[in-house]
């Protein structure tokens, strides 16, 4: 036998070879990662603890933080459920992928990121919340909520058939979601989109954390009893916690005597009566006495807005507190089948919202606690990003740095910038301001359309239509965005800045 096929030659040849492969397979897989999007509904940065400490501890959520980045300057383009998720899909503003508001069916038949991914040989796969009206498209297997979907025991569309699911739904989505990568095609990287319902009204939290946050009495925001002076769009809003929060239909203060005809009653007894017979005893006993003790009160006034406030507040941050512990099943299965060290996760949500600052609870207004949302994002092995990210992201950026990432050429008509040089200190110019547009009215809540401009200090926003105001706000020296500065002729030059920059972002944006 020639020396060249003596048997050690032949073994450390092999050797060598097998070597260049494990190279070149960590090479693929660092190039070509799994996707986790998971996005909640309605989270308020507040209420992560990676951001603010004054609600709750989310170990698990800050642990995506604390092993990747943390976005301090996260927001979205129209700060409303469907709108948002369009945007996040297709990496366009809301008048160019046609969803500008909750009621409009979603034109499914247009690109998206998970489309390109699926084209690109990801499997792909869609769990939870959809809302937007139309068939997933894009997607290798799917079971999205109906609607909003329950909180208890929802049904789900599986790939077209309507299936009951027996359950807390964070609980189950998770359950879903894992139960999709354990029969996945394994020899595929994946895309996996983790919708959660939570932490969208009614706030109804799991029975086995009823009793969370027990004794506690949240800080009451600096603004919760805001006269909305000089913002009149502010002052027309129907969304306050004293005025408009219902007591039976958000608060569960759902009487056996019928005595509170609240004018959603009849929707929260069909929410209650979906649980069976072990949930409904749970609930009862943890309600009930809560139950009496507000009816023998007799609350008014400022006492009434204070205690509907911390009711709020209890079954808010449950929800979250829900949301926490299953993204934590999420991160230690990827641990313990090796996938953590080859999967991009992201945590985020559909948009911010109002834990009682100017006396509100949800969203759809360009001010700070719903324009911010959390993003928070984890790498694979071998992409050594951590720490904080101040630049200016929005979730039209979503799209193209998960393709970016997934080294795909992103789609020139794509209106979102990947955010990927930032994060590998590629590139670090970046973005000075960013674009806001709510469309959605009328509606029951009374937000006005506008439109506006936010650089790193200052937000202009235009209330238009049946409308014609302008607030113009410096977050510097007023962060709760308490003072309208707009016609106050020191700010007259700053003004008209303002204002030519939002003119550019509007024609760099295709606004008609």
């Amino acid at each position: 036998m020639p020396k060249l096929f003596h048997p050690i030659v032949l073994a450390v040849f092999f050797l060598f070879l097998y070597s260049c492969q494990e190279k070149m397979a960590q090479t693929h897989t660092t190039e070509v990662p799994n996707i986790i999007f998971i996005m909640t509904d309605d989270h308020a940065y507040q209420a992560m603890s990676a951001y603010d400490d004054r609600y709750l501890q989310t170990p698990n959520l800050d642990r995506i933080a604390k092993e990747g980045v943390l976005f301090t300057n996260s927001f979205v383009s129209n700060s409303i459920c469907a709108p948002s998720r369009a945007v996040m899909l297709t990496g366009k503003h809301s008048h160019l992928n046609g969803q500008r508001d909750n009621f409009t069916r979603f034109d499914s038949s247009q690109a998206t990121f998970p489309k390109y991914l699926q084209q690109a040989g990801y499997q792909t796969a869609l769990i939870g919340k959809w809302h937007l009206k139309s068939q997933p498209t894009g997607f290798d297997h799917w079971e999205v909520l109906i609607g909003q979907g329950n909180y208890y025991n929802t049904d789900f569309i599986e790939n077209g058939q309507r299936k009951r699911s027996e359950g807390y739904v964070t609980d189950v989505i998770t359950d879903k979601s894992l139960s999709w990568l354990e029969t996945r095609d394994k020899e595929k990287p994946f895309c996996l989109l983790l919708h959660h319902k939570a932490t969208h009204r009614i706030w109804m939290p799991d029975t086995a954390l009823l009793n969370q946050f027990a004794g506690i009495d949240f800080p009451v925001p600096d603004n919760f009893f805001d006269d909305y002076k000089d913002r009149e769009a502010a002052a027309a809003h129907v969304m306050g916690i004293y005025r408009d929060m219902d007591l039976v239909y958000d608060l569960k203060m759902m009487d056996k005597a019928g005595a509170l005809q609240t004018q959603y009653r009849k929707n929260y007894e069909n929410m209650y009566g979906r649980m069976n017979a072990q949930q409904k005893a749970a609930w009862d006993a943890y309600y009930l006495p809560i139950i009496d003790q507000f009816m023998a009160a007799d609350l008014q006034g400022e006492a009434l807005a204070l205690w509907k406030y911390q009711r709020y507040m209890q079954d808010y941050l449950k929800c979250v507190q829900s949301v926490d512990n299953n993204v934590g099943r999420v991160l230690d299965y990827l641990e313990e089948q090796g996938l953590a060290e080859n999967t991009i996760v992201v945590y985020t949500s559909d948009q911010g919202f109002y834990l009682g600052e100017h006396g509100w609870f949800d969203k759809r207004f360009m001010y700070e606690q719903s324009l911010r949302t959390p993003l928070a994002m984890r790498f694979p092995k071998g992409i050594k990003i951590k720490g904080s990210v101040n630049q200016m992201v929005q979730n039209i950026d979503y799209a193209p740095t998960l393709l970016d990432f997934a080294g795909l050429d992103i789609p020139e008509d794509m209106q979102g910038l990947s955010f990927k040089k930032i994060l590998t200190g590629e590139d670090q110019a970046w973005r000075e301001s960013i674009y806001y547009h709510y469309y959605e009215f009328p509606n029951e809540h009374g937000v006005k359309k506008h439109y506006g401009i936010r650089t790193d200090r200052y937000k202009l926003i235009h209330f238009y239509e049946d409308i014609d105001e302008w607030e113009l706000f410096d977050l510097k020296t007023d962060p709760e965005e308490m003072f309208n500065l707009y016609g106050q002729k020191a700010y007259d030059t700053l003004t008209t800045d303002l204002k030519q920059q939002l003119t550019k972002l509007q024609k760099v944006y295709q606004v008609n």
